[in-house]
């Protein structure tokens, strides 16, 4: 079987950074119970859908896990990212990895709710939600795009991970609709934009 051009992939316990400055790092993950880190696969391909260069882009993690996600984003280029997680042990890892990798300027990690800093951000403040709640907590699905679709910039992206395929009638529910879509095993990668979103 032929290698991937990204590289090998990490092995269990951490994630790698996949591009961007920290490209090749890998940081380590604590074991936690429905915790599963974004495939290099999915996020190679989130960020192809992004355009790869996140520069000046203003991003929350709402539900952070092992920060695979916005780390990625801050890796390239994202003038600030907000890391939200209401795991403690969880939360201080975080912490760890932004000292190892000297970016407290630009990131921010929180112990907390991550649905209610999305309900708290300002209107058309983001430029990238990044919503992977552990897939049990069904309930947090739809406030959490509800949320996400009013801090949302005009022109910014929603990045969805689900265990299964959303449909356009229930994601014009809150606010969102489909750009992309991937399916990787167990894993639902979504790209939203808002409803008013135009392309020119």
């Amino acid at each position: 079987m032929s290698r991937p051009a990204s590289g090998p992939r990490a092995a269990p316990g951490e994630v790698r950074i996949i591009g961007g400055r920290w490209k090749r790092t890998r940081l380590p993950v604590a074991e936690r119970p429905g915790l599963r880190p974004t495939p290099d696969r999915v996020r190679e391909t989130l960020f192809n859908w992004l355009g790869q260069e996140l520069t000046g882009w203003h991003c929350l993690d709402a539900f952070a896990g092992s920060g695979a996600l916005g780390l990625e984003a801050a890796s390239r280029g994202a003038a600030s990212v907000l890391l939200v997680e209401q795991d403690a042990g969880l939360a201080a890892q975080l912490q760890r990895h932004v000292q190892r990798l000297q970016a407290a300027d630009h990131v921010r990690v929180l112990r907390g709710d991550g649905l209610q800093l999305l309900r708290q951000a300002a209107p058309a403040s983001l430029d990238l939600v990044l919503i992977d709640p552990p897939y049990a907590q069904t309930q947090l699905f739809v406030p959490a795009l509800q949320a996400a679709a009013q801090a949302l910039a005009a022109d910014g992206w929603v990045y969805l991970e689900a265990p299964q395929a959303w449909d356009a009638g229930a994601l014009a529910a809150t606010g969102l609709r489909l750009q992309r879509h991937l399916q990787a095993g167990a894993v639902h990668a979504h790209a939203l934009r808002r409803l008013d979103f135009a392309i020119k």
